[in-house]
């Protein structure tokens, strides 16, 4: 059974490709651990080969373009999270979680594209553990152009 498993042995059940945890864009940290909490700074959806998936929704990309892209975003976050602490068994749960879309004025599915980390994350952690509080926000534009920015709180184990 499937909740049986740890945090770790979900993520891989998946067989998804984690790409290369990069070194930071500006003067930021990826990674803060600050007592019982790892704070992500915004990740990107970075693919396996190191480019960035980029466009607007709303424009280039639809709305499930942009799910796509936010759950992308989540495997971004996975690869920081186990470069940082080795597994995802160190993590108890999602705390919280700040997406930005990058998209055109008329769009109003922000959360709908945000579920796409959301989901991702209910998998592995489970539909309780896995679910922290959110917000989901429109952005006119996005660093490098991507459409979509994740920020992440997540309770250490």
């Amino acid at each position: 059974m499937t909740s049986a498993l740890s945090p770790q042995a979900r993520f891989a059940s998946l067989g998804l490709t984690l790409p290369t945890v990069g070194k930071p864009a500006g003067l930021y940290k990826p990674c803060l651990i600050v007592g019982p909490h790892a704070y992500l700074s915004g990740h990107l959806p970075m693919l396996a080969d190191g480019t960035l998936m980029k466009g607007k929704i709303g424009q280039e990309l639809d709305a499930d373009a942009g799910k796509a892209a936010a759950r992308q975003v989540g495997i971004t976050i996975l690869a920081t999270l186990i470069d940082s602490f080795g597994s995802l068994d160190r993590i108890a749960r999602v705390v919280k979680l700040l997406g930005a879309v990058n998209c055109t004025p008329e769009f109003e599915k922000h959360p709908y594209v945000i579920n796409g980390c959301s989901e991702l994350f209910a998998e592995i952690w489970g539909p309780d553990l896995g679910v922290g509080v959110r917000s989901a926000v429109g952005a006119g534009s996005l660093p490098a152009g991507v459409p979509v920015e994740i920020e992440a709180i997540f309770a250490l184990a």
